[in-house]
């Protein structure tokens, strides 16, 4: 490296997992389909965060190896986004409808709302186009960077970006469980519906973006 040239994360190992972690936070913590569901799951189980990551890594771990092994190209391709867009938009707009519906059974047994937390994880993120679409592309071009450090770095870029995950979701769902005593009844039914209308917001979203991008 020149002496005079300034250290980029691109020629640092330590600086490039710094990026990762910046720009795995500025993703994870950006509200979506997963914010919503650890929200709504968090008011019954301060776990529900750690749960819902973990179901999140069931997918993204293969994927991001799938994607160094060169699937990338078969995921931008726009009968796939069509094809994952449909199916998770139907997929959100039943969950935040059933949400919404359930909104006071929900109140009624607290500790249902922290139930199915690992599925729910799975779920969200393989209904989620953007997911696929956005390692497919930017993740592809991070997976690239992380390589030339040489294969050790792969592991290392999976086990930074999962702990951003972990972090964040814990954090909400801790935050969520924690502060529930102190809000009254309208609140909490706020809270779920307000979850819903995420999922419900996301589900048209998608829907409609597979079916622009198709015609």
């Amino acid at each position: 490296m020149d002496r005079g040239r300034e250290m980029t994360p691109a020629d640092n190992p330590v600086l490039f997992l710094a990026a990762i972690a910046f720009v795995s936070l500025s993703g994870v913590m950006a509200p979506g389909p997963i914010f919503a569901t650890t929200v709504a799951k968090g008011y019954g189980d301060a776990r529900a965060g750690i749960k819902i990551a973990t179901g999140h890594a069931v997918i993204e771990v293969p994927l991001i190896v799938a994607i160094f092994l060169g699937l990338d190209t078969v995921l931008r391709n726009d009968l796939v986004f069509f094809v994952i867009g449909l199916v998770g938009g139907i997929i959100l707009l039943y969950m935040g409808y059933d949400l919404i519906r359930t909104r006071d059974t929900q109140l009624k047994e607290a500790d249902a709302a922290g139930k199915g937390s690992f599925l729910s994880g799975i779920v969200m993120t393989a209904a989620n186009p953007y997911f696929i679409l956005w390692w497919a592309t930017v993740g592809a071009a991070l997976i690239a960077g992380a390589v030339e450090f040489g294969l050790i770095m792969l592991p290392l870029f999976i086990i930074v970006h999962l702990a951003c995950d972990y972090a964040w979701y814990s954090l909400v769902s801790v935050a969520v469980f924690k502060t529930k005593e102190a809000w009254s009844q309208k609140w909490h039914k706020w809270l779920f519906v307000a979850s819903g209308a995420i999922m419900l917001f996301f589900g048209i979203y998608f829907l409609a973006s597979s079916l622009g991008n198709l015609m």
